[in-house]
């Protein structure tokens, strides 16, 4: 996979816990991206390798920079050192961009409906930028739940859009700490939840015409698919971004903790997976830079070769059809005996 290296150009202050960085694009190796894809970030922190996904907050049609936007998370190494210690100037390290939370939907859709909470926002508002330039005729419903009005990202971008496209772009804010003027159809006080989001759903006529992009938490997903199943939306306009893997505790029984070898860069160390901790989790822990990147089984960059043993993948949310028998994406896989030897 190609590593470009990034000079940060200017950081955007979105509130006070989220920040934009905006990097200049590579001068001679320019990065091509789709709206909805996400930008794999390579840091160093106290000695050690740390990557991570951020999704693209802009937009290829619209923007010049490519731009990220990273949200402090409570003990979060990575979040916590680019708000805090990231400048204008810097050069990062950056992957080739993945993801499939794209559009690409048939020509009969009519409207699309962006379903975010928090964070979740950032594909959501890259993907919102890229249809108002492409697709003039889709009426477009952004359903976007945040605590209050100060933590809301993209607020004022938002705003703009609105007054930019009046007749194409719904936007409806939930907040679950504000108090709400019952008068104003555009906030709703609480949470989204499959009540409220089937009440907004049966206000459209076109309903069966639309697709649909969930980013957020677990209980976001679940209250929208069940919201859309409950209105006779077909799952195959459904499309979902996972920023984790769910794991249920029942998929962990018979596996025990074991010493699994790992061949990587022609060398071969022995770790020991504590259950519960995936192997790359546990390679990682032991100081083998293993490649990866989204860390919840989407992408590929984490793959690696069985040669002895059993193992299994947990937490999956889209089947994989494209391993063979014998690869594993180690993100998201377990040793299910002893004798566990991958190579990487």
């Amino acid at each position: 996979m190609t590593v470009y290296t990034l000079k940060v150009v200017q950081i955007k202050q979105e509130t006070d816990d989220a920040v934009t960085l905006c990097f200049k694009q590579p001068a001679l190796r320019k990065i091509k991206y789709t709206a909805g894809q996400y930008l794999t970030l390579v840091l160093r922190i106290n000695g050690r390798r740390y990557v991570r996904p951020y999704s693209f907050s802009s937009c290829p049609e619209t923007d010049p920079f490519l731009e990220v936007t990273v949200k402090k998370v409570f003990n979060g190494i990575v979040s916590n050192h680019i708000i805090d210690f990231i400048k204008e100037g810097d050069s990062i390290e950056a992957l080739s961009p993945l993801g499939d939370f794209c559009h690409n939907f048939d020509s009969d859709v009519r409207g699309v409906y962006l379903w975010g909470v928090g964070s979740g926002i950032t594909p959501l508002f890259s993907i919102l930028k890229s249809l108002l330039f492409k697709e003039r005729e889709l009426r477009i419903h952004l359903i976007y739940g945040n605590r209050n009005n100060e933590s809301t990202i993209f607020l004022n971008q938002i705003k703009i859009l609105q007054e930019k496209h009046p007749d194409q772009l719904i936007v409806k804010y939930f907040y679950t700490q504000d108090v709400i003027d019952k008068t104003n159809p555009g906030h709703i006080q609480g949470r989204i939840n499959q009540t409220t989001a089937e009440s907004i759903l049966k206000e459209d006529p076109l309903l069966l015409a639309s697709c649909h992009y969930i980013c957020g938490p677990a209980g976001l997903k679940e209250s929208v698919i069940a919201a859309l199943k409950s209105c006779k939306v077909s799952e195959h306009k459904i499309y979902s971004e996972d920023f984790e893997l769910v794991k249920n505790p029942k998929d962990f029984e018979g596996i025990n903790t074991q010493l699994v070898r790992v061949k990587f860069q022609g060398e071969v160390k022995e770790i020991e997976v504590t259950k519960g901790r995936s192997i790359l989790e546990a390679a990682l822990e032991a100081d083998i830079e293993l490649p990866y990147s989204c860390q919840t089984g989407n992408c590929s960059v984490c793959k690696g070769k069985l040669l002895s043993g059993s193992a299994t993948m947990i937490g999956l949310s889209k089947g994989r059809t494209d391993l063979a028998e014998d690869e594993f994406l180690l993100c998201c896989s377990h040793p299910q005996s002893s004798e566990v030897y991958i190579e990487v």
